[in-house]
């Protein structure tokens, strides 16, 4: 048996050439933890450094990746977005009639996709137009994908995470679980929205998209870059920036940097920026 600190970098190696995702040296208890959650996903039960071999050899890939994928969101998260899409953006589309083509590059179980096109439904309201829209949400975790295609979420009666210009109740339907000692409010998407968005499996860290060049209105790439080192940060927008057409909006999260990007793009907001330039 390795002892943990070997047995920790052969796992940050492996999820690396998997992924391009790089932890960082304080994550110890938690690849323990995913260790035992990837254990009893595979049903393994010998010991953890042959499982590790195997998943080198290109078995169980897809039960490591899920199980050290970090999938934290919610709905409307960095509300302002949304509202500079709705407010900016929509508006113009609702005016040409153009379809609006969006992405979303980390969905995770679908509130960030599912947002979005909650705010389409906004615009065509406060514009009284047809807006029409499709978004692309991709994730290389394939069980939250699972999650976000079925829609259904829980929710707290005290949650802030819906800004004041959505009423949940036009885009979900409500289910309760009443046990003895508790209730659970469930809500579904309603399938004019989950029309709208379509769900796929795709790794940032591939050397190429399967999308067409300047294809992209709106790009949203929010708060995974900060899993990557530096440099493939870069390299990862890059890519995606070579998707965005000409004038085309790029939100990134709150901590996250254009990094080379910064002399193509035109600041509007709280880390959003328009294209203004292609790279060389």
């Amino acid at each position: 048996m390795l002892d943990n600190n070997v047995l920790h970098k052969k796992v940050k190696d492996i999820l690396y050439s998997l992924t391009g995702i790089t932890l960082a040296e304080n994550k110890d208890i938690m690849i323990s933890n995913r260790l035992h959650k990837l254990q009893r996903d595979t049903k393994y039960s010998g010991d953890i450094n042959n499982l590790l071999n195997a998943i080198e050899n290109g078995s169980y890939t897809i039960e490591f990746i899920n199980s050290f994928t970090t999938n934290k969101t919610h709905f409307f998260r960095e509300d302002f977005h949304f509202t500079d899409l709705k407010d900016r953006i929509l508006p113009e589309f609702s005016k040409s009639g153009e379809e609006i083509k969006m992405y979303c590059s980390a969905s995770s179980t679908g509130e960030e996709p599912y947002s979005m096109a909650m705010t389409v439904f906004e615009a065509q309201e406060e514009t009284n137009r047809k807006i029409s829209a499709s978004i692309l949400a991709t994730d290389i975790d394939t069980n939250v994908l699972q999650y976000a295609a079925n829609g259904v979420y829980r929710f707290s009666k005290s949650s802030k995470e819906f800004p004041e210009w959505i009423k949940p109740q036009k885009y979900f339907k409500k289910r309760v679980n009443k046990t003895l000692s508790t209730e659970e409010i469930l809500i579904k998407v309603k399938p004019e929205v989950q029309r709208m968005v379509t769900f796929k499996v795709m790794n940032l860290n591939d050397s190429t998209y399967p999308h067409e060049n300047n294809h992209f209105d709106v790009i949203f790439c929010r708060n995974v870059l900060i899993y990557f080192s530096s440099e493939d940060q870069n390299i990862i927008l890059r890519k995606l920036f070579s998707h965005l057409k000409m004038g085309g909006t790029l939100y990134l999260g709150h901590s996250e940097n254009p990094h080379d990007l910064i002399n193509f793009v035109k600041r509007v907001g709280q880390n959003i920026f328009i294209k203004t330039k292609e790279l060389h």
